[in-house]
């Protein structure tokens, strides 16, 4: 039956997929050849509420790419599927649901009946993600389906995906018995709205506008002090008497909690008070608190005034000074983020406070139980709580103070003074699923004691046997895991792995995998309550790799693609799970998770803006593979993947890939009508047609430039080598060097002919199928039914050199260099299309000559000649042309208007260069480059690029014109 005109990949797609998946095409193993090395990629394991975007599509075409080509060369391979439990995500998806349903709350439900309704939104719609990644052609081994919840206390008795909650259980335990997890104190990014901590990860920075409050915190005891500012010179600008120190901040809500005021040890300004004490200058003034100031690196002496509050439970930095320090640190606010109302009253504990700052021993239990919020302010949010202590502080004159001064018509001046407050934009933190502002809190966690199982981590890299490409990545991994901080693994949530800990009335810790082993170790009769928190997701998917392969117990999956070859992954997530999966696999079975790490950016879109919702610039997948197919955005996504390059996503590139994939469709059914049929019996090295040894030896070429750039992860060079290759070479020259030898009297030729570009085209499908398996697969069975296996699974080629014909090659590729020469000149000089025009051999070597005369016929009909003249010199308004072995000029002054051309390209030149200078200007304005985003200053930059390769192209022909007279 003949071939279909298109390829309709709407219809043909999930026909396809489900032929894959029937013959279980993608299974662990499948077309490993007897004793065949592994090859094993662990997918990242995204949200099991997600949906596909623009990165799941681009990070799973590269690892599809990766497993679909190792497979066909015989390995023994897995692609590891799975979904992340996705412990806020889901918590939130399925309370949304209940309250759109009109269901009980979460609370009223009650955390076992809430668990209940979780697991039955899974089972109903937690795969969604998984069928989207099926679109796309992923080629997981899907029965292997993994889960990080699999096996949890509640889960269905037919959830897929193993055990994954024993290991988890099993490595806090050990971990735990080891000293490697403890509970602790530490500032954590606090989400008020989830009232839970959360990873830095979901944490989003954005500008916003802000305010900068500056206040002044009287010394204690009517000490003074001499100010004196100085200017850059030493001179001495600004000297007055002080009874205070001023500071800024641009949360005064936090200024309760303050445990001292910094300054720089190099600050001459406040050398006389140092060691001495201030006031917080909020609340009843009988019992404001008194704090030292001291001294640390951390504050700016140019920056404001120099002088810093410490407030080390509600700030990161502060935290640090105030660890180094040995100030007390005190939480202000209740889990929601509101000024918090418990404790005794404010008096009693802000006399307590004030004995601590006058040197009183206190403990850390009793730092955590002080409330030092006043009466009035308890319970407020604390934003509401901000305006009222600006209000109070500003109405005591407390406000530092700035002075205007007024002209009036009558030629005197006013003086007045106001509050300093200053306009300005911050960086805010929000959370990324509440968009609540996220709260810098000390709570009580669990953490993992990272310093004692960073050590291995690092070395695997140093050594080189985890290799991170690219590069950069390395010095990122050094930098992060060389500082690394305690991590904190609990979340207060109720969807995830419970931490395994019981604790007695007197606050005892009884760690084990079950109640029961927990109240053993307790002894009888001894009242547990659990350990209400859960682990964070991160600690969870840092097992992925063990996990998903059956450990604990020590199974054949373990034992045969574990280590595994290649993580194909974010560069985002270089530390919060790459890094972590390192530590985790070397700390709990002590081997390395992967041999490497491939890293890509962010996939941005054509103008290289981060895709936001808000921006509405979100590219949908989905969308695209629906209008293009799924194979011109898989090619798409591996031309775009230049190791460490911006991932720029432009629609028309996809749309060029799809009209690529119709190339190959025309150049098959041209194929089918010339009765080329595959055989296998066919021998590429017996050959005889200079034509059909070239090609063949070109395609030997794209076979080896395909495997060195998979090789090392060059993505970009495979697609585009391979576009280069089918497109140009077979699609076009060959398959118009091949219709001569089609149309030849002699059946041997012919025979050879059909045999060779039918061998050709089954060449372009198998080296393109990692890439395009959707199109590549459909032409596989359209081309013959004689098929031995799908193409998934066809053997994938290892010839090499001994295909090239040095002798055809130099030959073939003359011609194919005078062409191109000819019809380049032709476009330059402005020749119309359809004209015929002459030309004129100047010299020729013996090996030119004999190229000619096998090809003449070729080098006419393409290159539109009317025929071809000898002659000594080149006749007068004649371009000439090089090449290997001779020269060559085409007359061209009776042809064109040669002062028309001129003047025209004159005037399109002058025109660039208008565009030129004022793209110049642009950029060598230090203002623009500075303040400009980047992808504007890129963009401008790319444009001048391009402009100046027109330039080069129009001042080439005007040469060339100059030759013509």
């Amino acid at each position: 039956m003949a071939m279909e005109k298109t390829f309709d990949a709407g219809a043909a797609e999930a026909r396809i997929y489900e032929k894959w998946e029937e013959a279980k095409a993608f299974a662990a193993g499948a077309n490993a050849k007897p004793g065949a090395e592994t090859f094993s990629i662990m997918i990242p394991p995204p949200n099991v509420t997600g949906v596909l975007h623009m990165g799941h599509a681009f990070n799973n075409t590269l690892q599809d790419i990766l497993i679909r080509w190792k497979r066909m060369q015989g390995y023994d391979t897995l692609w590891q599927p799975g979904t992340d439990h996705a412990g806020i995500a889901t918590q939130m998806v399925v309370e949304r649901e209940l309250a759109r349903n009109q269901q009980p709350s979460r609370a009223e439900l009650g955390r076992e009946a809430f668990l209940e309704k979780v697991w039955e939104w899974k089972a109903q719609s937690g795969g969604t993600i998984i069928n989207q990644l099926k679109r796309l052609g992923a080629s997981c081994d899907w029965d292997r389906t993994a889960f990080t919840m699999s096996g949890a206390p509640g889960a269905p008795a037919d959830e897929a995906g193993g055990n994954f909650h024993d290991a988890v259980i099993k490595v806090f335990v050990d971990m735990y018995e080891k000293g490697l997890i403890y509970r602790g104190k530490r500032l954590v990014n606090w989400d008020p709205h989830f009232e839970t901590a959360i990873s830095d990860l979901e944490v989003e920075n954005i500008e916003v506008a802000g305010h900068m409050w500056h206040f002044k915190y009287p010394l204690a005891d009517g000490v003074t002090y001499t100010y004196v500012e100085k200017d850059e010179d030493g001179n001495v600008v600004l000297e007055e008497e002080r009874d205070y120190i001023s500071i800024a901040t641009t949360r005064p809500e936090t200024m309760l909690g303050d445990g001292a005021v910094a300054v720089h040890p190099d600050d001459e300004r406040y050398a006389p008070i140092v060691g001495k004490l201030c006031e917080i200058p909020v609340g009843p003034k009988e019992h404001r608190r008194l704090i030292p100031i001291i001294t640390d690196e951390y504050p700016d002496p140019d920056f404001g005034s120099g002088a810093v509050k410490i407030t080390g439970a509600h700030d990161f930095n502060d935290y640090q000074v105030a660890k180094r320090a040995g100030i007390p640190m005190y939480r202000l606010m209740d889990t929601k983020g509101a000024m918090r109302s418990d404790g005794a009253p404010y008096a009693e504990e802000a006399a307590k406070a004030q004995a601590h700052a006058r040197g009183a021993a206190f403990t850390e239990n009793e730092v955590d139980a002080i409330n030092l919020v006043p009466d009035d302010l308890r319970g407020l949010d604390r934003f509401e709580a901000r305006k009222r202590v600006v209000e109070q502080i500003t109405a005591e004159g407390l406000a530092v103070m700035t002075i205007f001064f007024f002209k009036q018509k009558t030629a005197y001046e006013i003086e007045v003074s106001v509050p300093l407050v200053e306009n300005k934009p911050i960086m805010q933190p929000f959370g990324d699923r509440s968009k609540v502002v996220i709260e810098p809190m000390l709570t009580d966690q669990w953490f993992v004691d990272t310093a004692k199982i960073v050590g291995p981590a690092l070395d695997a890299v140093k050594n080189g046997t985890v290799k991170i490409m690219p590069e950069s990545g390395e010095k990122t991994y050094y930098h992060w895991l060389e500082n690394i901080e305690p991590w904190c693994i609990s979340r207060q949530l109720w969807w995830g792995h419970q931490i395994p800990v019981w604790f007695d009335a007197e606050g005892n810790q009884y760690c084990a995998a079950t109640e029961a082993e927990a109240q053993a170790k307790a002894g009888e009769g001894v009242a547990l309550t659990r350990d209400p928190d859960v682990l964070d997701t991160w600690f969870s998917s840092g097992l992925w790799p063990i996990g998903t392969l059956g450990w604990p117990e020590q199974t054949e999956a373990l034992e045969k693609y574990f280590p595994t070859s290649v993580l194909v992954t974010g560069q985002d997530i270089l530390f919060f799970w790459v890094a972590r999966m390192m530590m985790m696999q070397l700390a709990v079975v002590d081997q390395i998770p992967f041999h490497d790490v491939y890293l890509h950016g962010l996939v941005r879109d054509a103008k290289g803006k981060k895709m936001s919702k808000s921006t509405g610039n979100v590219i949908d997948p989905l969308e695209l593979i629906e209008e293009y197919g799924a194979d011109a955005l898989r090619f798409t996504n591996a031309a775009m993947a230049s190791m460490g390059g911006a991932l720029k996503l432009d629609t028309q590139r996809i749309a060029g890939y799809r009209n690529f994939g119709t190339k190959l469709w025309n150049a098959a059914r041209f194929a089918e009508m010339n009765q080329c049929v595959p055989s296998a019996d066919f021998d590429p090295t017996s050959v005889r047609q200079t034509v059909n040894k070239w090609i063949i030896g070109e395609t030997a070429k794209a076979r080896i430039a395909t495997d060195e750039a998979l090789t090392g992860y060059r993505f970009n060079d495979a697609a585009t080598g391979l576009y280069a290759y089918v497109w140009n070479v077979v699609c076009d020259w060959y398959v118009e060097f091949a219709k001569p030898l089609l149309n030849s009297e002699d059946e041997a030729i012919v025979a050879e002919t059909r045999a060779t570009m039918a061998w050709v085209i089954d060449q372009c499908l198998i080296l393109l199928h990692p890439i395009m398996p959707f199109i590549t697969e459909e032409l596989w069975g359209a081309i013959s039914q004689e098929r031995a296996t799908m193409l998934v699974h066809a053997p994938w080629p290892t010839y090499g050199t001994e295909l090239v014909d040095a002798d055809a090659d130099r030959e073939m590729n003359w011609v194919v260099g005078l062409i191109e020469s000819i019809r380049s000149t032709r476009a330059e000089m402005h020749v119309p299309a359809g004209a015929k025009i002459p030309m004129v051999q100047l010299e020729l070597d013996e090996a030119g000559k004999g190229a000619w005369a096998r090809n003449a016929a070729l080098i006419l009909k393409l290159g539109r000649i009317e025929a071809l003249s000898e002659a000594a010199e080149a006749p007068k308004g004649a371009v000439t042309i090089a090449v290997p072995g001779g020269t060559f000029c085409l007359p061209l002054a009776d042809i064109i208007d040669v002062a028309e051309e001129k003047a025209r390209l004159e005037k399109t030149l002058g025109k660039l260069a208008k565009e030129m200078g004022g793209l110049r200007g642009r950029l060598n304005n230090p203002k623009f480059v500075a303040s400009a985003p980047e992808e504007v200053v890129e963009e401008s930059r790319a444009l001048l690029a391009e402009k100046e390769g027109e330039e080069a192209k129009l001042r080439a022909a005007l040469a060339r014109l100059a030759e013509i007279g």
